[in-house]
């Protein structure tokens, strides 16, 4: 029985010390944890506490400089109300002494009390002299001062004036530029008006045997039909031959304009407003007129015009001349139009 029970003490584990030893660092990570909170705070406080006496600081000395300046303006009036009082009670003592000194000149018995009472108002005299002499200089010192502040806000409103003035200036020289600009854009949109108009001359002289090309404002318009294939963006024989003549006279014009203009051939392509079924080679009209726009912008580049003074634009059946949905309208919306103009 005994040897039973000494069998079953060895098996009992004792849990205490571990269940202590958890404790203790348990206690000691949140000991740690708010030690650190409490470090911040007080960091953050001192941090706090630090701007709030530097704002305090800048306010109270802006306080002082206001109460300064304040205290200034009464002590410049409270001196020269002293300096009138003084001047004053100088008056008033410069008369008694005179009237003393009159019944002393006269025989009056009390001729060794007039001399003290004489005495005693020249010592006021002079002790009233000095204090108005003090109060003299305090008020001119005052009058330097403000006549300084006065010559200051002088120089700043002449520094405006002039400033405003430099600014009328420039407004004028800016609406001058302005003006001369117009004019110069003016010139040259006339002077490139006066090629374009060279440039359609000669191309009705070279295409007058053609009916459906045509002039249309500051436009030369070809119809598509002329050009190309019904649903198609090469150029057929015809709109070859047509664009060779229409790059003979563009190159001819080209020669004359001058160097400072810098002009552009720009290709619009349109068409009508019959949509495309999707399947063929372009899915829309947007396609179709770009393409065939190219189209005309590349054989020009290959008859010798700059491909820098070229453009090509499409704008599909979204810039009709023929409203209507007859054949007649959309035979006459479909079509190339050529316009000379600046980039």
């Amino acid at each position: 029985m005994a040897l039973a029970r000494n069998r079953r003490r060895e098996r009992t584990v004792d849990y205490w010390p571990g269940f202590v030893d958890a404790l203790s660092t348990l206690l000691i990570a949140v000991m740690f944890l708010l030690t650190v909170f409490v470090v911040g705070q007080f960091i953050l406080s001192r941090e706090i506490s630090g701007r709030d006496e530097v704002m305090n600081r800048l306010n109270s000395q802006i306080n002082e400089l206001t109460q300064l300046l304040a205290l200034e303006k009464g002590s410049k009036q409270d001196l020269e109300d002293s300096v009138a009082n003084l001047q004053a009670s100088l008056a008033t003592a410069e008369g008694e002494r005179s009237r003393l000194q009159s019944l002393l000149s006269a025989g009056s018995g009390g001729q060794d009390a007039a001399q003290q009472r004489i005495g005693s108002l020249t010592k006021e005299l002079d002790e009233q002299k000095q204090m108005s002499d003090r109060a003299m200089s305090q008020v001119e010192l005052l009058n330097q001062q403000i006549a300084a502040l006065r010559n200051q806000i002088a120089a700043v409103e002449v520094a405006l004036q002039a400033s405003e003035q430099k600014d009328q200036q420039s407004q004028t020289k800016i609406a001058d530029l302005g003006r001369r600009l117009n004019v110069a854009l003016a010139a040259r949109v006339q002077e490139l008006n006066r090629y374009r108009s060279d440039f359609f001359g000669r191309l009705r002289e070279i295409l007058s045997d053609r009916e459906n090309i045509r002039i249309v404002g500051d436009r030369f318009v070809f119809q598509s039909e002329v050009l190309f294939p019904s649903g198609g963006a090469d150029l057929n024989p015809d709109g070859q031959t047509e664009m060779a003549k229409l790059a003979a006279a563009l190159l001819d014009v080209a020669k004359e304009i001058p160097p400072e203009i810098n002009w552009v051939l720009r290709v619009d392509g349109h068409t009508d407003n019959v949509p495309l079924a999707g399947t063929g080679r372009f899915a829309d009209n947007w396609q179709l007129s770009s393409a065939r726009a190219i189209s005309v912008v590349k054989f020009l580049i290959a008859q010798g015009v700059p491909a820098d003074r070229l453009v090509a634009a499409g704008f599909g059946e979204y810039q009709p001349i023929a409203p209507g949905d007859t054949p007649e309208a959309r035979a006459t919306n479909r079509r190339i139009e050529l316009k000379l103009t600046e980039k």
